[in-house]
């Protein structure tokens, strides 16, 4: 067996996936480490491991599948935790995190559950996620009162680069913000001899209000949001991708990594579209060599990640406010796109919206749960109403 040299283009597209996944929404899990009450050392951590999970995992399943499996954090499911309102400690967290990954796990084990998830509205679960994105995307506008500057320059990049380079566009409005809090001195670099990225272990604190509330969306809308996509993603390049080991693979990764603080690894969609075309390798057999690059691009990161984390921790609130929903608009966009797309599922579905961007909160339950549910019974009402109709037309003896 000879091996064959990679060509240049597996290369650049596996840089370029990896800087497009971890440089336009690392500020995102950086604020919803924040939000959950971690340290700079947990959340550095947190980056650390998820870097990890993502590399080896990712690595491992390309190689032992012979498919590019390209992985991701659950950019979803940050923005749920980031945008919660539940007061929780840094261990529930972690305990929210393995949970999460344990339904995973026994999602890809279970075959019939991998159909009744498949099941679920798409309409429903996207209007779970637009309403837990909105808000983000609001303060983007919102942050423009205290600097317009800022956000000028952020919408400006953002909106030229996805007129011209539309894959580069969060990377380069990123660059953009960043290069702007310098040049006004609003962000000093981190000095730090450490090099290695460190792995804070916590035991984990299982609470069964925050399971309810977090732990449950958290897996909800990755596995809508992320792993089915991915699978598709996988099936539209010509592969047939086996969903019981890769869902199964994802969760274990994301177990192994959780009590490190990291929240979710899972099948990614938008980079995987980088690494599995014919422009990435043109020999689809030998394409499964982009994946293992893009995971070793990834264990670089885990490497630097103390370095890169502090950069976003030292940026302002504002400046990682308005990054986070700058970022988050290209996933609002295609969640209201397959929210109202199916028009018999509209009303479930804009109660689902609304219940999640209304911020409801009761019995310390946070609004995901709530619009899920609100979304659960409309479909519920409407099946009821359909049956009864059909039960009236049938002719009576």
């Amino acid at each position: 067996m000879t091996f064959k040299t990679p060509p240049v283009t597996a290369w650049s597209a596996a840089v370029i996936a990896a800087l497009i996944g971890f440089g336009g929404t690392v500020a995102l899990v950086v604020q919803a480490m924040r939000v959950l009450g971690a340290s700079p050392e947990q959340t550095g951590s947190a980056v650390t491991a998820l870097c990890l999970g993502i590399g080896l995992a990712g690595g491992a399943l390309s190689l032992g599948l012979r498919m590019p499996v390209v992985l991701a954090w659950s950019t979803p499911g940050a923005a749920l935790l980031a945008g919660t309102t539940a007061q929780v400690s840094w261990p529930v967290a972690v305990g929210v995190f393995v949970v999460a990954a344990l339904l995973a796990i026994v999602l890809g084990l279970v075959p019939a559950l991998g159909r009744l998830a498949e099941k679920i509205p798409s309409a429903v679960a996207s209007a779970m996620l637009a309403g837990v994105l909105l808000p983000f995307c609001l303060t983007l506008f919102r942050t423009a009162s205290v600097d317009p500057l800022l956000v000028g320059v952020l919408l400006a990049a953002f909106l030229a680069a996805r007129q011209r380079a539309p894959l580069y566009a969060l990377l380069l409005a990123l660059t953009a913000g960043v290069a702007l809090t310098l040049a006004r001195g609003g962000l000093s670099l981190p000095s730090s001899d450490q090099v290695l990225g460190t792995l804070a272990p916590q035991a984990p604190v299982f609470q069964p209000a925050a399971i309810v509330s977090l732990a449950l969306p958290l897996f909800l809308v990755t596995l809508v949001s992320q792993n089915l996509p991915g699978l598709v993603v996988l099936r539209t390049a010509g592969y047939r991708p086996p969903p019981r080991p890769l869902l199964a693979g994802v969760g274990l990764a994301s177990l192994l990594a959780a009590p490190f603080g990291a929240h979710g690894v899972n099948l990614a969609a938008i980079t995987a579209a980088i690494c599995t075309n014919p422009e990435a390798h043109p020999d689809a057999a030998r394409r499964w060599v982009v994946g293992v690059i893009y995971a070793g691009f990834y264990l670089l990161l885990a490497l630097f990640s103390p370095f890169l984390v502090g950069v976003f921790l030292a940026l302002p609130h504002t400046a990682i406010a308005a990054l986070t929903g700058l970022a988050l608009i290209p996933a609002l966009l295609g969640a209201l796109e397959a929210m109202l797309a199916p028009t018999a599922d509209r009303d479930p579905a804009i109660v689902t919206f609304l219940a999640t961007a209304s911020g409801l909160s009761l019995l310390g339950i946070g609004s995901a749960f709530w619009g899920l549910t609100a979304g659960f019974l409309a479909l519920g009402v409407r099946a009821l109403l359909r049956r009864r109709a059909r039960a009236d037309q049938v002719p009576q003896i």
